[in-house]
């Protein structure tokens, strides 16, 4: 830092902000947004943005807390991250927990060696990094996805180990803290601009460019900290401040605050590239709101209100438990769930989360046990957790294991089939040709209307729709593995593709000779088109 900077920490007075109930209101704010979205996505086309308005909350508390203690020599890495361990991990654990269980009950084996990769991801925070690599947040794949939330929480606390270490190092040098934090921001938002085109995915989930929600945050507290030393430097500067702390000021930020924050929750949809610049409207609002302080009306009046400090109070349970219960309902649907399930399931989540909140998370984060016990048992906790997921991925998702059947009178195996109903033949012109099929079977309870036509990835699932079919709509399938394990059928004019054309053609002229058939599913791994 400068030598001035360097006396202001000295001697300058710092201001550690209070509890703030208008801040656990933009909480509310912010998870009621996100929870709406997920669950009528068209009432609230924006509410995802809920997450940036998460960011810029975290990144002005915590770094409050990091700048009064380092300013007052008090910081401790232990503590610090002690005190975010327990916050953090006592509810993260009873979801990962929770959905491993219900997912051994429902998931097919490959769906659960999946959630048992995102359970180890969760685990270790680097959730956002799994989602990146597999998908974008918003496409059909991420409805079947019971932690995709977590990505954020990845992003937060990948924040959170580094931001105190680089902010420690910056500090001790006594370099221009403000000044620093201002140049990683304006990085990290570049980045995000620069990328949000060429690939909208990486810049969703990636810390890099998301970093810039956070250090906003931050500054913001920089500033609120230090603000008397920090304005009183400048004639101009404190000029600017005693006109900004003004009533009528504080009240227009507040005002344009809301109004931003308000914008991104009707304009943004999920067709906009997003972080990019849309993410400003939520970031920038959020810091206004916090900025104009807990006294302005709206603030005061309508952030206060009880009912929004209550639900900003169970926000971070909230977030856990609502996207796995909407998940899993849908999976076991196999379709999207009915306004009333969909509302039934977030009136549970609300009760999860206030019972997540009032017997587990407060009793350990208010705990007065030694202060060491308590985060080495959640680490190991957490460790055993991230173990069992990493080993249902491993196992292929525990294949042994038996999965619920919607119809109790057919025995199901670990895959979703119902071989007791399941029998050879799907319809072939030449049945000698049926060795050819790797797949080639059909439901003996009624005669087949439906067919799916298909390589492995139809095969895989062939199991799931006959447990699932009514009376009225029998199954058949067709395809699978061909000779030497090649992809079959492969419907491509591409040239490698052209050897294996002629059990496509088998396979369509049967299923066009079938009378009952009266509908066609194609099911292709994406490399085989």
């Amino acid at each position: 830092m400068s030598v001035r900077t360097n006396k202001m920490h000295k001697h300058g007075q710092t201001h550690h902000p209070a509890y703030r109930p208008d801040i656990d209101g933009l909480r509310a704010v912010a998870v009621l947004a996100i929870v709406t979205f997920h669950a009528f996505p068209t009432w609230l086309p924006g509410g995802f943005v809920g997450v940036d308005v998460f960011f810029v909350i975290s990144g002005y508390l915590i770094s409050s807390i990091l700048f009064k203690q380092m300013e007052q020599g008090t910081f401790s890495f232990f503590e610090f991250y002690g005190r975010r361990i327990k916050r953090i991990f006592p509810a993260l654990l009873l979801v990962l927990s929770a959905s491993l269980v219900i997912g051994w009950l429902v998931l097919l084996a490959e769906e659960y060696a999946q959630l048992g990769k995102h359970v180890a991801g969760g685990a270790g925070f680097i959730a956002n990094f799994l989602y990146w690599s597999e998908s974008g947040y918003f496409d059909t794949a991420a409805e079947s996805k019971p932690l995709l939330h977590l990505w954020s929480l990845g992003v937060e606390e990948q924040f959170y180990i580094l931001w105190p270490l680089f902010l420690y190092w910056v500090w001790k040098r006594r370099l221009n803290t403000g000044m620093i934090m201002a140049a990683v921001a304006a990085v990290s938002f570049v980045l995000n601009i620069r990328g949000i085109n060429s690939d909208s995915t990486a810049m969703f989930y990636s810390p890099q460019s998301r970093f810039w929600e956070l250090l906003t945050g931050a500054s913001l507290a920089y500033a609120t900290i230090f603000s008397q030393t920090l304005f009183s430097s400048s004639p101009r500067l404190s000029t600017w401040k005693k006109h900004n702390n003004g009533k009528v000021a504080s009240e227009l930020r507040s005002i344009v605050g809301i109004l931003l924050i308000g914008l991104a929750l009707v304009l943004i949809n999920q067709g906009n590239s997003f972080p990019g610049w849309w993410a400003l409207l939520p970031t920038v609002g959020t810091a206004l709101i916090i900025s104009a302080g807990s006294g302005i009306v709206i603030n005061r009046i309508i952030l206060g209100n009880p009912v929004l400090v209550w639900f900003g109070l169970i926000s971070y349970p909230l977030y856990l438990w609502h996207w796995p219960l909407l998940t899993y309902i849908r999976i076991i649907q196999s379709d999207t769930p009915s306004l009333g399930t969909r509302a039934g399931a977030v009136i549970i989540a609300i009760a999860l989360a206030w019972l997540t909140y009032r017997f587990i998370e407060k009793p350990i984060r208010f705990s007065s046990r030694d202060k060491k016990t308590i985060p080495v048992t959640l680490i190991f906790l957490m460790l055993i957790v991230g173990m069992v997921g990493y080993t249902c991925y491993r196992t292929n998702g525990v294949a042994l294991r038996k999965v619920v059947s919607k119809n109790p009178s057919v025995a199901s195996q670990w895959d979703g089939r119902d071989r007791g109903v399941l029998v050879a033949g799907c319809g072939l012109v030449d049945p000698t040709t049926r060795n050819l099929f790797g797949e080639c079977s059909h439901d003996s309870r009624q005669p087949s209307r439906f067919a799916l036509l298909g390589d492995s990835k139809a095969s895989a699932i062939f199991g799931g729709f006959v447990r699932t079919s009514s009376e009225n709509g029998r199954w058949l399938c067709i395809g699978g593995h061909g000779p030497n394990g090649s992809p079959v059928p492969v419907l491509s004019d591409a040239t490698i593709y052209k050897e294996h054309q002629k059990l496509a053609t088998l396979a369509i002229e049967s299923l066009s000779a079938n009378k009952e058939i009266e509908a066609v599913a194609l099911v292709v791994a994406s490399r085989t088109l």
